[in-house]
């Protein structure tokens, strides 16, 4: 496997130890060496340089990188499955289906407009209590969980959002679980009960926006085909003006429409939004959908984004990018670091019938349907398993990516949509994660180190 992973972002040169996570800020030299030491071949280092650096610098610099070796930040071992991958999953989370049906009629989106290829239906409050009731039975000795409510457009059967939140809060005093509630809206419906009821109950928000007023429009437009920038705008800094800008992130998608996208997301951080992700789109057979071709026009935009998001910082309105948002000092466990997700085995959606899928965007996909909340996961053919399996060790062409521990060998859903196959990672999608971390591992040693 890959030991190391080094680029050029801006002016300057990083390596990365795949193994450890370890990021080192080097020179043009040391940049160079690595492409031939392997921690074992100090003569040929010094040989095939010589000509090219002095001796004493090409000395120092390899006595620096033993250094690194014996610490562990350099060619560190590989990483073995952990044992807890032989075991059951304990499942942490559910995405509710509350609603299958939505007042938008976005251009790009993967469950048809809501209904995820079938009628348009709310659940119930029997089904939606039936999953609280799920994920305390299967969670076994954990105590923190999280439900997320999802659509379509979740606010349409507030209703049952309310009462399966009643419904938690119950159960977490006779369980002593606890939960953390999320929910994803579009903004069309919030209103001031509607924002004091969310914010009373303490749910986590996602806020869709698409960035400028033309790229939202146009993507995003209502059931009657006008806009709904202005309206979502709207409600939206309403609603982080009253949580003072805490609890929620607001998150963009954009297309092959925008690829100027780092003007969207500049633009909803001078609309006062300071917790941000704009997220390529995801289609298949798709005029807004991404090709081979589009890649180095993408790659350019995230060096642009990079820059300005590092300009913000060095003038003190930074904001806060997803996708920026690295912990090079204290990342990920393992499990997390090789799964991701747990979709199928440790997080499932529970659509309005109370099926079960291994995420959302795998409800209406009939193969993957795992049981029921009310009769537990009914699962013949092992999906549950192979998902549980499926982490990036046993994906061929993870395995030897540099990437693999941090994208954890991307989204299944994405994978099976291109490939009818979870193992075998959507490609584009793949490179566009690559770049987005190198600006991510970039942007977080500047500010580790201090930007200037």
């Amino acid at each position: 496997m890959n030991a190391i992973h080094k680029f050029k972002q801006g002016n300057d040169y990083i390596l990365l130890d795949i193994n450890s996570g370890a990021v080192h800020l080097i020179d043009e030299m040391i940049f160079n060496i690595m492409d031939i030491f392997d921690g074992t071949n100090d003569a040929e280092v010094i040989d095939k340089f010589r000509y090219r650096y002095d001796s004493s610098e090409l000395s120092e610099a390899l006595e620096e990188l033993h250094e690194l070796i014996d610490s562990g930040y350099l060619f560190a071992p590989n990483i073995d499955v952990p044992p807890t991958f032989a075991q059951k999953g304990i499942v942490k989370s559910l995405c509710l289906m509350v609603a299958q049906d939505c007042n938008l009629r976005c251009k790009y989106c993967f469950g048809d407009g809501g209904s995820y290829g079938n009628k348009r239906a709310v659940m119930s409050e029997e089904v939606g209590r039936r999953a609280v009731d799920f994920i305390i039975e299967n969670s076994r000795n954990r105590r923190h969980c999280e439900i997320d409510f999802f659509g379509g457009e979740p606010l349409i059967n507030f209703k049952v959002v309310k009462a399966v939140t009643a419904y938690v809060r119950q159960r977490e005093l006779e369980t002593d679980k606890v939960f953390k509630l999320t929910l994803t809206t579009n903004g069309m419906l919030l209103n001031d009960d509607t924002i004091k009821w969310l914010n009373d109950n303490n749910i986590s928000l996602v806020l869709s926006l698409d960035g400028r007023k033309e790229v939202h429009d146009a993507m995003r437009p209502d059931s009657t085909g006008h806009g709904s920038y202005d309206r979502a705008l709207k409600n939206f800094k309403r609603l982080v003006d009253t949580r003072k800008g805490e609890n929620y992130y607001l998150r963009g998608t954009y297309t092959k429409n925008n690829l100027d996208f780092t003007a969207d997301v500049l633009d909803l951080n001078d609309k006062g939004f300071d917790i941000l992700s704009v997220e390529p789109v995801v289609l298949k057979d798709s005029p807004l959908g991404f090709t081979e071709t589009d890649l180095p026009r993408i790659n350019e935009e995230y060096d642009r984004l990079t820059a300005a998001y590092l300009k913000r910082q060095r003038e003190g309105k930074g904001f806060f990018f997803f996708h920026f948002n690295m912990d090079l000092s204290n990342g990920p466990c393992v499990a997390k670091r090789l799964s991701g997700c747990g979709a199928g085995h440790e997080y499932f959606a529970v659509d309005v019938n109370g099926d079960l899928y291994p995420c959302h965007q795998f409800v209406g996909r009939d193969k993957y349907k795992l049981g029921s909340v009310f009769s537990g996961v009914d699962d013949p053919q092992g999906w549950s398993e192979y998902f549980r399996q499926s982490h990036v060790l046993n994906k061929p062409k993870c395995r030897e990516c540099w990437a693999r521990f941090f994208c954890s060998g991307g989204c299944h859903a994405n994978a099976d949509l291109f490939h009818n196959d979870i193992r075998e990672p959507y490609e584009i999608g793949c490179e566009i994660q690559k770049k987005r971390l190198e600006c991510a591992i970039y942007v977080q040693a500047l500010l580790m180190t201090g930007i200037s």
